[in-house]
């Protein structure tokens, strides 16, 4: 099994030559997530061997959130990254347990982590759909899919169920700011309520600026 610095470096090259990317799922996404989960597994106590292998590795198979196979993508990844890792000397539970936390980051997989080193690399990717990087992220998305950013009689969502194939602005209140709730770690929870009250301060000027 390699250092750390050298384990980065063959995961990064492995990712670069596979990977598909879309605008907000490119290697900078991947590069923000590796260095929040090898932060949150400093501060959590994990195996930060594992959680940086898997925080690399996470989106080498990334379909489109349109894709009907969206929620197989980390299933996807998990497998193919197997001999790669078996290459790198790592062992069968180690295997194992980098493939568990590459599925269960996903929000659509919908696989509750069971290792602590899963729920860093989960908060980690989870923590990229929030802040000001989410919502860049979010906008970036909802244009590459052509979406209208909001819906003109009720914007926000007051008095009817939000619609994000349609709207950008509802992903916020279909998803996003009900992530909070999902984060694993003290650490991980802990950012994602600040970077969750910075998104709804965004919507309160948002809504001044429209109405």
């Amino acid at each position: 099994m390699p250092e750390s610095n050298e384990l980065e470096r063959h995961c990064k090259a492995y990712v670069v030559e596979r990977m598909q990317t879309d605008n907000a799922h490119d290697l900078a996404h991947i590069e923000r997530v590796v260095k929040q989960a090898k932060r949150l597994a400093q501060k959590e106590g994990a195996e930060s061997t594992l959680v940086i292998a898997a925080a690399w590795l996470h989106d080498v198979i990334n379909y489109p959130k349109d894709h009907p196979k969206r929620s197989q993508a980390s299933f996807d990844s998990a497998s193919l990254v197997e001999p790669f890792l078996k290459h790198l000397g790592f062992d069968y539970s180690q295997v194992s347990a980098i493939q568990h936390a590459i599925i269960t980051h996903s929000f659509s997989a919908q696989v509750t982590p069971r290792t602590l080193e899963a729920q860093v690399v989960q908060d980690a990717d989870r923590l990229d759909a929030l802040g000001a990087i989410g919502i860049a992220r979010c906008m970036m998305v909802g244009g590459q899919l052509s979406r209208l950013l909001y819906e003109l009689e009720d914007p926000f969502c007051s008095e009817r169920e939000p619609n994000d194939s349609e709207f950008t602005l509802d992903h916020f209140y279909q998803k996003l700011l009900r992530l909070e709730a999902t984060f694993q770690t003290q650490a991980g929870r802990a950012e994602a309520a600040r970077r969750t009250q910075f998104m709804r301060e965004y919507l309160e000027q948002l809504r001044f600026e429209i109405s």
